[in-house]
């Protein structure tokens, strides 16, 4: 899908328009081949740097040829559960910026909520015509969706532990480990992201404006606490996933002690009462205390065991 969006000299207000013009945002959302070409014919920009955000696998990083410049970030992605568990799953994607003296283009392989937040006028000062603080609002407000599905982990985390305080469940842990993978997802990511950003400091080829040197500031300064903020949380979850692996573990320990301690009363009656009703000629078996003697056997033998058991705290 294409969207063209311009604004009017003088005017804080995004309109979309269908007319590839100098000075309007082109923006792809898991483009067909024909769009591209269109795009391309149009804007100058070679297909490879329209194509290169379409693999998932794609790194963050800057290139530049001919008059046009490649920028790759990684962004959060955010999404249901593909088994229809009720929690979102979190995961990354390449999104490319890539612009020339006359076009400015962002492709992504589907609706990001960093773009939206320009689409929908929210993001105050936003200018299209100013490439460069165009650029850097982007990668704030990128910065800002990782730190915002930071916290929304760490939330989900807290209410998971939550319950698998309660009862253990393998629903809650496979939960927690695909919060992990997210958290590595995020790091990596945002490691990524700060190497694009230094580099966009001093590439020559974007004009640097001064007015525009607090708004990357403030990127690497919001970058930074994101890296800081998901290795934090990545620690905490793998401390948590290895707590949890001790607990059941001893859960475990504790079921099978208890089955054995059970197992143990229950063989010593087994044995003297099939030792009994085996055909041996006994002196017992013609009197009538025959059956209360037999049953005070097992009692005398049984209840030390027991109460050896209880101070060994088997039960």
């Amino acid at each position: 899908m294409i969207n063209i969006y311009e604004m009017q000299p003088g005017s804080r207000d995004l309109t979309e328009t269908d007319a590839i013009r100098e000075g309007v945002w082109i923006n792809l959302e898991n483009p067909s081949d024909k769009e591209l070409e269109e795009v391309n014919a149009k804007t100058g920009i070679p297909e490879e740097m329209l194509k290169a955000a379409l693999d998932e696998e794609e790194r963050a990083h800057i290139d530049t040829d001919d008059g046009c410049t490649l920028i790759i970030v990684d962004i959060p992605i955010i999404s249901d559960s593909d088994d229809d568990n009720g929690w979102y799953q979190y995961s990354t994607l390449p999104m490319a910026i890539v612009y020339n003296d006359g076009y400015f283009v962002t492709v992504c392989l589907r609706e990001t909520a960093v773009l939206s937040d320009f689409i929908r006028g929210r993001v105050r000062g936003f200018d299209v015509n100013k490439k460069t603080r165009f650029i850097y609002q982007i990668l704030y407000v990128n910065a800002t969706r990782y730190l915002h599905c930071l916290k929304q982990i760490d939330k989900t985390s807290n209410r998971v532990q939550t319950k698998l305080h309660r009862a253990m469940k393998n629903k809650e842990l496979i939960q927690l480990l695909d919060l992990e993978k997210a958290l590595v997802y995020f790091s990596t990511s945002l490691n990524s992201n700060q190497i694009v950003i230094e580099r966009l400091k001093a590439l020559s080829s974007l004009k640097h404006y001064e007015d525009d040197n607090d708004i990357i500031d403030d990127v690497i300064i919001e970058n930074k606490q994101a890296i800081e903020m998901a290795t934090i949380y990545r620690d905490i979850m793998s401390g948590t996933m290895d707590a949890f692996a001790s607990v059941i573990s001893n859960n475990q320990n504790i079921v099978m002690k208890l089955l054995t301690a059970i197992t143990i009363c229950l063989t010593i009656p087994t044995v003297i009462a099939s030792l009994w009703g085996m055909n041996v000629s006994v002196p017992l078996e013609e009197s009538p205390w025959g059956f209360w003697v037999v049953i005070g056997i097992i009692a005398a033998i049984l209840v030390p065991v027991v109460i050896i058991m209880s101070r060994k705290k088997m039960f």
